[in-house]
């Protein structure tokens, strides 16, 4: 069975496993959250739309200096 996006993608995009989990549990929760508060029916699940936003580009993980 193959994974779309290939996990080797997601985590070259963000830098390790670790922080790919973090951001796209964080983000999912969110996109969850929002769509309760707004009574929005979600087409797909969270955590596929985080995926996603992390696949494109959208979403990154912030660089504190």
């Amino acid at each position: 069975m193959m994974l779309y996006p290939p996990m080797a993608e997601l985590v070259n995009k963000v830098g390790s496993r670790y922080l790919l989990v973090n951001l796209v549990a964080r983000r999912a929760r969110d996109i969850s959250q929002k769509a309760e508060e707004n009574g929005d029916i979600l087409e797909r699940k969270p955590i596929s739309m985080a995926i996603d936003e992390v696949y494109t580009g959208k979403l990154k993980i912030k660089e504190e200096q």
